[in-house]
């Protein structure tokens, strides 16, 4: 499994929001130069986000876009799966039920599941709140001489 570059942006821009949107929306323009993210893809990820709920957009001069929610609701697990689809290592753990022909005599399998459960283990476990203060405790590291 690897992730795209559209699941690592859209957890760049709702990190972004949360840290820049407590002081009201931020525009696509702003959030693209912060990340330094072209403004067409970020707006093809913003559309995603936008109509799954996970932010909210206002038009007008001072229009943008914010979080529906706090960071602590959000986890890195549907922000990916949104964005991603299945995070399963292998086609036959993406759904609720195995239906391969193969799983009794799979000796992968285990190995399969074991793989699946870490990563959701990892990304269910982590909020967005979790990647907010991991930015900030980075952005007040960097400045230590």
């Amino acid at each position: 499994m690897k992730i795209s570059t559209k699941g690592r942006y859209a957890l760049r821009l709702m990190i972004d929001l949360a840290i820049n949107g407590e002081n009201g929306l931020s525009s696509t323009k702003e959030i693209a130069e912060r990340q330094n993210i072209s403004r067409k893809y970020l707006e093809q990820i913003m559309t995603i986000l936008n109509r799954a709920g996970f932010v909210k957009s206002e038009r007008g001069s001072n229009g943008g876009y914010r979080l529906t929610r706090r960071p602590p609701e959000y986890t890195v697990g549907e922000i990916l799966r949104l964005t991603e689809g299945s995070l399963a290592p292998v086609s036959c753990l993406d759904g609720d039920i195995n239906t391969c022909q193969r799983q009794s005599a799979c000796a992968t399998l285990m190995v399969w599941k074991k793989l699946d459960d870490a990563i959701k283990s990892v990304v269910d476990n982590t909020t967005l709140q979790d990647l907010v203060d991991e930015q900030r405790l980075l952005d007040t590291s960097s400045y230590v001489i």
